[in-house]
């Protein structure tokens, strides 16, 4: 390779390498602010995800300093990461009502509606997110869209006469105005990604949600659709981290 070919590629290697240092240091500092909302004798909900990660992080060295929680996990992911970070965990079979949920987002509209699931916990996410009185998104800027849909809507099915799922899936999606190509989703090792409870996620790719509420209702009625990834008027606070550092949005 030519010495100009070599320096242009060191070059884009390093930029993408500060992207992402950049990119993790704006999840961290979302996570930070979050942890704000944290107080003595809260009952958490921790979510899943690389944003959620730093939250958990940070919240173990408050554990570590004195702060009196309880951590409801919503994956064994996080679940491991918790107990390495010395948080006290609970299940929602021992504790009935969280105060508060802090968790990611692949996707955050105006309204605060959302799209979730990239990590493949959205049904444990949502119950969680359910069971709280309130739910603090975090995120970097990148993740603020006008209209959901850009992101893949994951759906949590079960395999079980997933074809027939699969045509229903379809006909809701054409009941409420999309369409888009769905692939079932693999896992690093190239076989079908199983979620924790069990099921397969569909990955459906539909440019643009215009009715995002009424696509959730329609996904929601069809039997073998576990869940989906539509989180609708769940969050009660966004925090995005930019260059020009934290916004605050509040669901209307």
């Amino acid at each position: 390779m030519p010495a100009s070919a070599r320096g242009l590629a060191c070059r884009a290697l390093a930029w993408g390498h500060r992207r992402l240092v950049n990119m993790d240091e704006l999840k961290r500092q979302a996570a930070a602010r979050a942890l704000e909302y944290v107080h003595d004798g809260m009952r958490l909900g921790l979510g899943t995800g690389s944003t959620a990660k730093h939250f958990v992080e940070l919240l173990g060295e408050r554990v570590s300093a004195g702060l009196q929680i309880i951590g409801v996990p919503t994956s064994e992911a996080t679940r491991a990461d918790a107990l390495r970070c010395g948080i006290p965990l609970a299940t929602l079979d021992e504790v009935d009502q969280l105060d508060l949920t802090v968790d990611g987002a692949d996707e955050i509209d105006p309204a605060l509606n959302l799209i979730k699931g990239g990590g493949g916990a959205l049904l444990r996410e949502k119950i969680v997110a359910a069971a709280s009185d309130r739910m603090i998104v975090i995120a970097d800027d990148s993740k603020w869209v006008g209209v959901l849909g850009r992101f893949p809507l994951p759906v949590e099915v079960i395999p079980f006469g997933f074809a027939a799922t699969q045509r229903a899936i379809a006909k809701a999606f054409a009941q409420g105005g999309v369409s888009g190509q769905m692939v079932v989703r693999k896992g690093k090792d190239g076989h079908v990604f199983v979620t924790d409870g069990g099921h397969w996620i569909v990955d459906a790719h539909l440019g643009r949600i215009t009715d995002a509420p009424r696509l959730a209702g329609l996904l929601t009625g069809i039997p073998g659709v576990v869940e989906h990834g539509l989180f609708i008027g769940l969050a009660t606070l966004a925090m995005l981290a930019g260059p020009q550092g934290i916004r605050v949005v509040e669901r209307p």
